[in-house]
């Protein structure tokens, strides 16, 4: 999916909409809970992945990219390196390309 140069890294649900709270190496995004008071009260709330938005240079293709990432994607990327890691989110579904 190539839009004026620029790769859509965006994740995409199953109906094509965007997601902006999500995870692009792990998936993670916002989760429903309950926030629960001393008096054991449950009120709705959500739980937000941990997300920055950081740049990683690819050596490969000689090219930096601007991912959004959940601190535990960032170890996955330190793990497994950046290739390796998007080849497996574009095998898992999570983002369309690079």
């Amino acid at each position: 999916m190539f839009v004026n140069n620029c790769v859509n890294l965006q994740p995409v649900t199953k109906k094509g909409k965007k997601m902006s709270k999500v995870c692009q190496i792990t998936g993670k995004m916002s989760m429903v809970g309950n926030h629960v008071s001393h008096s054991k009260r449950r009120v709705k709330r959500l739980f937000e992945p941990n997300l920055f938005t950081k740049r990683f240079y690819l050596p490969e293709e000689d090219r930096w990219i601007t991912l959004k990432v959940s601190a535990a994607g960032m170890r996955v990327i330190n793990k497994k390196g950046l290739k390796a890691a998007l080849d497996e989110a574009v095998e898992k579904g999570i983002i369309a390309g690079y």
